[in-house]
């Protein structure tokens, strides 16, 4: 938003604070393997970090599924707006993390990747809407042509799984899309349709039928 703000009206200012706050989130968000935290914890007074905690994922020291996909999408679009390879360095980690920890042959995560009970714990088809969105917009953007075509190969079967019968709800429900995971350890919306979900997975069919016809 404060990119876009920067771009419409605004001043430079938003742009720096927007870019700065990503390499602050960049520095204190993550474990050294890219995994994420839903939430830094900082002193009110001195700024000075104190923790990472996770309240969606299944521990603080667990790799939420959600939380990651919004760092892949938004450290993807900092790249995009700064065009500092620094951003794109750190959205190649997260993804190759994320990509690395789906269940073989399956492109739709479990809500958190260290869940204790998969395989019979719920999905999350927001997740895989995401990140099916950032890879498409990561492909256009890739430096690197090999990373390039295998982030659009995957995004493309992100979307094919999530377009299956599996995954859409069709005149079942008013949303396009089963199987999502809000907030697990709070009991909310587990196994269900949620709206960010299929605003995404709109977007990222978008995106794909854009770069097809490029």
């Amino acid at each position: 938003m404060l990119y876009w703000a920067a771009k419409n009206g605004g001043d430079k200012k938003l742009y720096d604070i927007a870019t700065k706050h990503a390499e602050t989130t960049m520095k204190y968000h993550f474990r050294e393997d890219g995994g994420n935290y839903h939430v830094a914890v900082y002193d009110t007074v001195t700024g000075n970090f104190i923790k990472g905690v996770t309240h969606q994922g299944y521990g603080d020291g667990t790799l939420w599924a959600r939380g990651q996909a919004w760092a892949i999408y938004g450290y993807t679009m900092v790249y995009r707006e700064t065009n500092d390879k620094k951003f794109l360095r750190f959205a190649e980690k997260l993804t190759d993390l994320y990509l690395s920890r789906l269940p073989e042959k399956e492109y739709v995560p479990y809500w958190d990747f260290d869940a204790p009970h998969i395989p019979d714990e719920p999905k999350d088809a927001s997740a895989a809407a995401i990140v099916a969105s950032a890879l498409l917009e990561l492909y256009q953007l890739e430096d690197n042509k090999e990373k390039a075509v295998t982030y659009k190969q995957v995004a493309e079967n992100m979307l094919i799984e999530l377009s299956s019968e599996k995954y859409q709800s069709r005149e079942a429900k008013p949303s396009f899309l089963l199987h999502s995971t809000g907030h697990w350890p709070n009991g909310s919306e587990i196994d269900a349709s949620i709206n960010y979900a299929d605003y995404y997975y709109i977007e990222a069919l978008t995106r794909y039928k854009t770069t097809n016809h490029n």
